[in-house]
């Protein structure tokens, strides 16, 4: 059964692998999922970092988006190819290369990841509501001088969310292909007020900053773009066609994310030249509403709205899978419904608590991109050995199972992703604001820290020592196993 035939039914399949009967999706399904979630106007603020604080020239800025965002996105697609291959999500998958309890710190990682980055578009999203209600009513209005009312829009967005979320696959595949051409217009025509607002001369005048200034920007487009997804690649392409080519599933990721994210942020550096006003903003919403003219105010809003929304539908989507790869026992709509009570507490945090809302998201991202970084590098290690993934290994948890390993733990990989963790937090500065210091590495003034490549040293160090620990060229276990049940 094809997976349109479904659309508007509840998905009632888990993290199995999914039957290869099904599996007839195709790149160009993917291409639209990922350019829906990175239509979220957040690309501007993160833009605007690269001009305001990384003081890089437009020209520097356009190539840092290309390599930060497209480039990840494109590692996105590298790891996709596991989903076609194995038919189940990205942390399920995991399981083959980390054991079945190895598995549980890269999952929790992973959900972590999730939940923060759904905390971060169900804030936002609450935000642009309240700024709709303060035109209607011609008054500011903040959050904390609302708190009923902030805490109903923030209902409503995981309400929209849960929606789609929840009904899964086939649903979430026609929303956000036809919501991408109508909140991708809306963004063209935003984005053509706000280039009205680029002061050219000082576009033109910049000068280029030193090259480390650009590969700390990659780094930072990276973590705040592909690598935050990374763990989200197998979670859609457990679908496709099993003749869909490497190429097409890395090429719907980069393009499909890179398109939306490159404009975006490109257009945020444009704006912010000679003006640091987005990138310092506390509510980025608010910061780009105002270099809107007044009847421009609404469209931007609910295009801002629909951006994020299209954003955590995937997001969510995938939370609930790795949600259950953790090993909760319910149905996986449950495991959806658990995900978005957590994001509904976290964004009451965000907006009626704390201080700060942008200043924690950097910081969030920072610190997540250096476990996931590492994961990443040991599960791509590991695709370029593994051809196949056995279904009813990936679901057996117990000491019978191929993936078993020793005591539930491939210790060569979980070994390596621990030690690419210390090494990359070693070269890790994490800041909230501008001068507060949470964390300074001991390798951090090096010259990898302070060009910002501990990401690079922990990708390759993950991959690295579990390529020469022999992990991924060992498949003794697994063999052992096929041949006691005379597969």
């Amino acid at each position: 059964m094809r997976a349109s035939e479904q659309v508007g039914q509840l998905e009632t399949r888990g993290i199995e692998p999914v039957p290869e009967n099904e599996c007839n999706g195709h790149p160009l399904q993917l291409f639209w999922v990922w350019f829906a979630a990175n239509i979220s106007i957040l690309g501007l603020p993160l833009g605007a970092t690269l001009i305001a604080f990384q003081g890089l020239s437009i020209g520097q800025a356009l190539i840092v988006a290309i390599l930060g965002a497209g480039g990840s996105f494109a590692i996105v697609g590298l790891l996709s190819i596991a989903g076609r291959r194995g038919r189940a999500p990205s942390l399920t998958l995991s399981r083959a290369i980390f054991g079945m309890r190895g598995n549980i710190g890269p999952t929790l990682v992973s959900l972590g990841s999730r939940l923060g980055w759904e905390t971060v578009n169900t804030t936002t999203a609450a935000f642009v509501l309240l700024s709709l209600v303060s035109i209607i009513q011609g008054t500011p209005m903040e959050a904390k001088s609302a708190p009923f009312l902030t805490l109903v829009f923030i209902g409503l967005f995981v309400l929209l969310t849960l929606c789609v979320s929840g009904l899964g696959h086939a649903t979430l595949l026609v929303i956000q292909k036809w919501a991408t051409w109508v909140f991708g217009a809306l963004n063209l025509v935003v984005g053509g007020f706000l280039a009205l607002h680029i002061d050219w001369t000082l576009v033109w005048a910049a000068t280029p900053a030193p090259m480390s200034a650009v590969l700390i920007g990659i780094g930072t487009m990276a973590a705040g773009t592909g690598i935050g997804w990374a763990n989200a690649g197998a979670d859609m392409s457990r679908y496709q066609h099993k003749s869909v080519r490497a190429a097409g599933l890395v090429a719907s990721a980069a393009f499909g994310a890179g398109i939306p994210l490159v404009l975006l942020i490109t257009l945020g550096g444009l704006i912010s030249v000679g003006n640091d006003h987005l990138a310092s903003a506390t509510d980025p919403i608010v910061a780009i509403r105002e270099l809107l003219p007044t009847w421009m105010a609404v469209p931007y809003l609910i295009t801002a709205f629909g951006g994020l929304l299209l954003s955590n539908n995937l997001s969510v989507y995938s939370a609930g899978l790795t949600t259950l790869t953790l090993g909760l026992k319910v149905k996986r709509v449950y495991a959806v419904v658990v995900d978005i009570v957590v994001i509904f507490i976290g964004s009451i945090y965000f907006m009626l608590i704390a201080e700060s809302f942008y200043g924690p998201f950097i910081t969030f991202i920072s610190m997540l991109a250096v476990p996931i970084t590492a994961w990443v590098g040991i599960f791509l290690v590991d695709l370029r050995h593994r051809q196949r993934y056995e279904a009813a290994d990936l679901m057996n948890v117990s000491p019978s199972s191929a993936y078993w390993y020793a005591g539930g733990v491939e210790w060569r990989a979980l070994g390596a992703w621990a030690v690419a963790i210390v090494l990359g937090f070693s070269f890790t500065t994490v800041k909230i604001g501008a001068g507060n210091v949470l964390f300074h590495g001991w390798l951090a003034d090096s010259w990898f820290g302070q060009n910002g490549l501990g990401w690079i040293v922990t990708f390759v160090v993950a991959g690295g020592l579990y390529a020469l620990l022999g992990g991924c060229r060992d498949r003794r276990a697994a063999v052992t196993h096929e041949a006691a049940h005379g597969r």
